[in-house]
């Protein structure tokens, strides 16, 4: 073999040593490999999205832990902008579940981390963030209007005290003798041998009732 054939060889050697290593320092770098062959690829590089939360759902709330005692437990970790309770529109209780949201992102995050699971009376809180883009429109509605509860001890008064009319006396009393005779078929049904007592008063004036007075 000549010198030029001996020197063209070396050049291929050298050429071919060259690109193993480019190769091979791509493939390290690379992400994976395509199964069709070829040289090494790379994931697009995605880049955190910045947290902008600041409203947090917090579920399984106990009995007791209202408004107030949310606001004065959650101050502790930064300004509270706004906070309300879920509650229903009828009776006016708890649905054991309600919204705050904090002035500060950051603060927001670490009430989320660090209260989720919190055992607080026997109840074990649920704290998540909300998107800004999953926040209902409506959510913060009425938050000003503070819940007012009902006097049951009134309606109930005014219940007792209402003037009933006879037409009204033979109504209730006629409620009365189909629940009775429900009960009756259901005695005998069960095979048990009773003889109910009958009701006395179904066609007697409605009773002068005694009223209590307003406090």
């Amino acid at each position: 073999m000549g010198a030029k054939a001996k020197k063209a060889m070396m050049k291929k050697l050298n050429k071919g040593s060259s690109q193993l290593s480019v190769s091979s320092r791509k493939d390290e770098a690379a992400d994976f490999l395509p199964l069709e062959g070829g040289p090494g690829l790379k994931l697009p590089e995605i880049k955190p999205t910045a947290n902008t939360a600041t409203v947090l759902y917090i579920g399984r709330i106990p009995h007791g832990f209202y408004e107030n005692e949310m606001e004065g437990f959650f101050k502790q970790f930064g300004t509270i902008k706004r906070l309300r309770i879920a509650r229903n529109k009828k009776t006016g209780k708890s649905k054991h579940f309600g919204f705050i949201q904090f002035e500060s992102s950051e603060v927001a995050k670490i009430v989320a981390d660090c209260m989720h699971n919190y055992l607080l009376f026997e109840h074990l809180l649920q704290v998540y963030l909300i998107p800004p883009e999953r926040v209902h429109p409506k959510l913060w509605k009425g938050v000003n209007r503070w819940y007012r509860p009902l006097d049951w001890v009134q309606i109930e008064r005014k219940k007792h005290n209402k003037e009933r009319t006879l037409e009204d006396h033979k109504k209730l009393v006629g409620g009365i003798m189909k629940r009775d005779q429900k009960r009756r078929k259901r005695i005998e049904a069960a095979g048990i041998d009773y003889e109910c007592p009958e009701i006395v008063g179904s066609n007697q004036p409605a009773p002068k009732k005694i009223k209590f007075d307003e406090e």
